[in-house]
């Protein structure tokens, strides 16, 4: 047990959690992973486009791939807490490398000589669809594992490196990917896409066994799901964070049409797409590195609540601008202002988590944030086909502020919190 000397220290110092090898390469592993993954969606969503030249399409590629990640979701979370969370997400590793590799065999020339553009846009859908399976099972092993790589005292000092590790990925996969496309074509860029994710592989072989915690095999499945859920909606601070995030990324999902304005409104082009893309990303990195330097001391509560509205009308900005460096401008605000969202909600996560229930309740997280994305991709791509493009993503952040005031009143105990 570490004094309050001792936790003095480690909150004072931001790269306490990273002088652990063993979350270095945890950090390493799956920036890598990520930045491969951000990669291949960047890709996905332009070429869908660029092979349907429908908005709609785009909607329909975040449903492929929400479906699994939902329907899936529960059960995962009891695999990961009774099972070896190495063995697990190496698994997933391997099985997105297959999914990349059958990609890139639907890119080659063979393919598209032999078939329609239909075909193999269903091809790509079906090969989504298996990604968010494998989702799944990925995303809350590794969020299982972080808390089993580094002692309960640097949990937030770890989190916050997580959550700037993956942001770093995320924005560097969007930005490579776009480059790439305009450079080097689908095929070659699905080629790196492939070789990240070995790469993935490997640096994830030197993490250390983690064996289940507390959940034993004479628990029944049913009972074990029940129990992640009971928990989280127990957990009103875990609730709350899970339930505003879920409903503004869902509403807020401007994202996913991207690729139309970057085509056809603003006319940027596959490298000024994958620089927009990337521009939410960028905006949370700054602030996440702003965060892990100086974290928030008090009124966390307060400040997601802002910082939620604020991502509200930095989408509707962008829904109005028509200058490329306005748009960029917009979404680069949003992804700082989602950045105190992200970090706050995962601290809350991790702190309020136990151990042998790290799975689960991640898992449960994942339905109602990570998915969101998807469900957000799917209504964004229903509601442009319904109203247009502009007005669609209006809407969108108009209902984020909504979910905002809503959530203010109904959830008390996540304004008031603190950590």
């Amino acid at each position: 047990m570490a004094d309050n000397s001792t936790i003095e220290q480690i909150t004072n110092d931001p790269f306490a959690a990273v002088r652990i090898p063993e979350f270095k390469n945890l950090m390493i592993g799956r920036f890598t992973f990520i930045m491969a993954l951000r990669m291949m969606s960047t890709l996905v969503a332009w070429w869908v486009y660029e092979l349907t030249g429908d908005p709609f399409a785009i909607g329909l590629v975040g449903l492929s791939e929400v479906i699994p990640a939902i329907s899936m979701a529960l059960y995962s979370g009891h695999v990961i807490d009774s099972s070896e969370k190495r063995k697990l997400l190496l698994r997933g590793v391997f099985f997105y490398l297959c999914t990349a590799l059958v990609l890139l065999f639907i890119s080659t020339s063979y393919i598209t000589t032999q078939f329609s553009n239909q075909y193999i846009t269903i091809g790509i859908y079906t090969l989504i669809f298996c990604t968010g399976i494998i989702r799944s099972f990925t995303g809350p092993t590794f969020s299982a594992i972080l808390a089993n790589t580094v002692p309960r005292q640097y949990l937030q000092n770890a989190t916050t490196w997580n959550q700037g590790s993956w942001l770093t990925a995320s924005v560097t996969g969007h930005a490579i990917g776009g480059i790439l496309l305009a450079k080097i074509g689908i095929t070659n860029t699905l080629i790196t896409v492939s070789c990240l994710l070995v790469i993935a592989f490997a640096i994830l072989t030197q993490l250390k066994p983690k064996p289940p915690m507390a959940v034993s095999g004479e628990k029944k499945t049913w009972e074990s799901m029940k129990e992640g859920l009971r928990f989280v909606f127990k957990t009103k601070e875990i609730l709350g964070a899970f339930t505003l995030d879920m409903f503004a990324v869902l509403f807020g999902g401007a994202v996913a049409m991207v690729p139309v304005y970057a085509k056809d409104i603003l006319k940027a082009g596959p490298m000024g797409f994958g620089w927009l893309n990337a521009a939410i990303d960028i905006g949370a990195i700054f602030i996440v590195i702003l965060l892990t330097v100086f974290p928030m001391k008090k009124a966390q509560g307060k400040k997601l609540f802002l910082a939620v509205a604020g991502f509200g009308i930095c989408i509707i900005l962008f829904a109005l601008s028509r200058w490329y460096l306005l748009s960029f401008a917009a979404l680069l605000i949003a992804g700082m202002l989602d950045g105190v969202s992200v970090v706050v909600r995962g601290t809350v996560m991790q702190l309020k988590t136990p151990d042998h229930m790290r799975g689960r309740v991640s898992s449960v997280g994942s339905m109602f944030i990570n998915s969101s994305n998807e469900l957000g991709q799917f209504e964004s791509g229903l509601a442009a086909r319904m109203m247009g493009v502009t007005p669609s993503v209006v809407f969108g952040g108009c209902m984020t502020l909504i979910v905002v005031i809503i959530t203010w009143f109904k959830a008390p105990t996540l304004r008031k919190f603190e950590y």
